[in-house]
């Protein structure tokens, strides 16, 4: 096998490991996104925004779960393990989708943030302009749980940057001919 077409399917292998893990690491960071102020609890599933961080993560864990062992075998074995125009083509459209559907996770977890923690800044401020005392609590809490959901997109993003460069990889892969 040429070693430049090797260097790419080895590259390969990485970049899904890496979205594997980036995925993972921002669906556990989401899902354990919670905390308690007098007696309620705030979960990560009562913003609907975050939810859809999560369903980006889980598509990308999912995705990456099923091309990973395809990977490894092309890279071990230096042959597909499916011949014919089928898997370069689940390759070259499936990284395609996946990778948008990251991308469009993190937009919405960086726009729920921003927009929850302006929220929150506009909350605390007006009733602390009304007298209101002992909201310190409620605006680090909220602060902290937003400020969470901003590190779990961004991780996310983590999984969408090297799941675009796996399309590109996988556009040049799919004909057989490389770059």
């Amino acid at each position: 096998m040429a070693t430049s077409k090797r260097i790419i399917i080895n590259s390969i292998v990485v970049l899904r490991i890496l979205t594997l893990s980036a995925c993972v690491a921002a669906g556990a960071l989401i899902v354990t996104n919670n905390f308690k102020l007098d007696g309620d609890k705030t979960k990560f599933s009562d913003i609907k925004g975050y939810r859809y961080v999560l369903a980006a993560a889980a598509g990308g864990v999912l995705y990456s779960l099923i091309q990973l062992p395809f990977a490894l075998y092309q890279a071990v074995k230096e042959k597909r393990l499916i011949n014919g125009r089928f898997l370069p083509m689940f390759d070259f459209y499936g990284d395609k989708v996946i990778a948008f559907f990251l991308a469009s996770g993190v937009g919405v977890g960086f726009g729920v943030s921003i927009e929850l923690k302006l929220l929150i800044d506009q909350l605390v401020d007006g009733l602390e302009s009304l007298g209101a005392s002992g909201l310190d609590e409620f605006g680090d809490k909220n602060k902290k749980f937003v400020d969470r959901g901003t590190i779990a997109s961004g991780v996310l993003l983590a999984g969408f940057v090297t799941m675009a460069i796996l399309t590109i990889l996988t556009s040049a892969n799919r004909n057989g001919r490389g770059f």
